[in-house]
């Protein structure tokens, strides 16, 4: 499928989500509650997504460092930055990911596939550690909310689509399978050189089992407290509910948000709020204003990376490292 064609089926699928959105939900209410939204709460949730960045790219410095590459912090940090601004005309998280691949692997063309391998691993190992933090809120849940024991089968799905990926990365077996049989079919349009490169740099991480347990840690704390900034969010327009609702409510959206249906989650993400929390007795304009303004507060973190670029445009390129 060509890009143009995929862009506008996810287009089609945000614009079908947004009309569902406009012909179920009261906006005027809606906007009334975003109008009297408490800027306090908003400025905490900003605060919190700021200052995580500089941990996440922490993060990524880590698995490189595993790799022998030792880049600065800062340069990481903005670069984290570059890819949110990426990621909200990209597909989802997925499009920011890919600009970080790139700039890195301009940065280190000898290491592309080293590159290319510790941003992926920090996918897989920020997906097992969302996963982590949504059976720890489940748990804490599962006497108090009825509700939550039909999210367990979903739980459930992503843990098995996790526990195959990581087998395919790590198992001996399965990577001689993967090299003999699978890699040889893109040998037409010649991506089993690419693709094979790219399985022996990520292969290689379970020779450093104490920095992916490192990573899988430091993960959960971002997510946990980055679900704090969440309940603030509802927290600013009124929405009464246990901080316990969004430890199960936001590692399934960050879920959600990885899965390239629509352009940046738009609609997608919406629609989740309003489902989710009106479980929990949440009016639906009241659910779908968290929902905005967790957005909101996504897009606001996301500009410093938009003047990163615009800064790029006007100024000549840093030398690479050698």
């Amino acid at each position: 499928m060509s890009r143009p064609v995929k862009v506008a089926i996810q287009l089609l699928v945000s614009g079908a989500v947004i009309a569902y959105l406009v012909w179920r939900i009261d906006l005027g209410q809606t906007a009334d509650l975003l109008a009297d939204s408490k800027p306090g709460y908003v400025l905490g949730a900003f605060s919190i997504f700021l200052a995580t960045t500089w941990v996440m790219a922490w993060r990524w410095q880590l698995l490189l460092a595993a790799k022998g590459m030792h880049e600065p912090i800062g340069w990481l940090t903005r670069l984290y930055f570059v890819g949110y601004a990426a990621g909200q005309i990209l597909p989802t998280a997925i499009g920011g990911d890919a600009v970080r691949i790139i700039e890195h692997a301009r940065r280190r063309p000898n290491a592309r596939a080293d590159a290319a391998a510790a941003v992926l691993m920090e996918r897989v190992v920020g997906a097992a550690g969302v996963l982590l933090v949504v059976a720890v809120g489940i748990a804490i849940a599962a006497g108090r909310y009825d509700d939550v024991r039909s999210l367990i089968f979903v739980e459930v799905v992503f843990v098995a689509l996790t526990a195959l990926v990581v087998a395919a990365l790590f198992s001996v077996r399965a990577g001689r399978m993967l090299e003999r049989r699978v890699f040889p079919l893109g040998r037409r349009l010649r991506l089993e050189g690419p693709v094979s490169s790219l399985y022996r740099a990520m292969h290689e991480y379970r020779d450093a089992p104490r920095v992916l347990l490192l990573v899988l840690v430091v993960t959960m704390a971002v997510q946990f407290v980055r679900i704090v900034a969440i309940w603030l969010c509802g927290e600013a327009v009124g929405v009464d509910v246990s901080p316990l609702v969004y430890f199960i409510l936001g590692p399934l959206l960050f879920l959600i948000q990885m899965v390239p249906v629509t352009l940046n989650g738009l609609g997608v993400r919406e629609v989740f709020f309003v489902e989710f929390l009106t479980r929990f007795d949440v009016s639906e304009p009241a659910a779908l204003a968290t929902g905005l303004l967790f957005y909101a507060v996504t897009i606001t973190v996301a500009l410093p990376g938009a003047f990163i670029l615009l800064w790029r445009s006007v100024r000549p390129a840093a030398p690479r490292p050698t």
